[in-house]
């Protein structure tokens, strides 16, 4: 063992003292930083993710969060929504808007379908509920930091939609729609099978593998979430639930896949 894989580094950042220390964990090479400021709730997610192999760094209010997001590179963020001096939607949106594309996992004890969605629209990956089961904590983040293979590199249109997984790209119309990647992912996924049902268990093993700690509600919300891009804009709609089975993407006019 190195001695660089178990020592503990306290760093201030010459942040105001009000803003508290920054714990960082030197281990590992995936880099997580945690914007939380429930003392307790930060503590075991640090403990957590050090020992599931992690390099962790924390932030205790959502403007010290953003400044360290933007300041340093992450594989991830995780978020929570209730923040002093910056709320998490703030922070989310902030980061988006300056094109940081650093995954963000929404961790709140805010559980109302609106919430999430809100979480979601705002460029959030993926979204989970206090209390948690952190085994599934960990399979959300390797989720949301593994790349996704796309299957295919042939550009999919079904009326007046267009999947580009090429350039990871979504229109409607003359609209660009703008997804997270795990969202392009499960896109994506329904287009390659356009007009047929694709299974509750393809679907999350596409997002998430065959982890068994994800629970199945987590489908849900990222389908929720989907059709307020793809389809509440728009008269027609094109992803139907298959009820007991799944979901899939609805055959239009046109409907065509197109080589690059």
């Amino acid at each position: 063992m190195t001695i660089s894989s178990c020592i503990r580094v306290e760093i201030d950042l010459s942040f105001p003292a009000y803003l508290k220390w920054i714990s960082v964990d030197y281990r590992g090479m995936m880099r997580i930083l945690i914007i939380e400021d429930e003392v307790r709730m930060s503590e075991l997610l640090r403990k957590g993710l050090y020992e599931s192999g992690y390099t962790v760094m924390t932030a205790a209010d959502g403007e010290t969060g953003l400044e360290i997001a933007l300041a340093h590179e992450f594989n991830a963020i995780v978020l929570d929504i209730g923040l002093p001096r910056r709320d998490g939607y703030s922070v989310a949106k902030s980061l988006r808007q300056r094109k940081s594309a650093t995954p963000l996992l929404m961790l709140t004890a805010r559980d109302a379908e609106d919430d999430i969605i809100r979480g979601l629209e705002l460029g959030a990956d993926d979204y989970m509920t206090k209390p948690f089961s952190f085994p599934e904590l960990v399979a959300r983040l390797q989720s949301i930091t593994r790349p996704h293979r796309d299957e295919t590199t042939i550009k999919i249109e079904t009326g007046d939609l267009v999947v580009d997984p090429v350039h990871h790209s979504v229109t409607r119309g003359n609209a660009s729609i703008e997804l997270t990647r795990t969202e392009f992912a499960l896109l994506g996924r329904l287009a390659r099978s356009a007009g047929g049902c694709v299974s509750r268990q393809a679907l999350a093993a596409c997002i998430w593998g065959s982890d068994p700690s994800v629970t199945p509600g987590a489908l849900d919300v990222l389908v929720s979430g989907l059709r307020r891009k793809v389809d509440a804009p728009f008269e027609h709609k094109l992803i139907g639930t298959v009820r007991g089975s799944g979901y899939l993407l609805k055959l239009q006019a046109a409907t065509r896949s197109a080589a690059q």
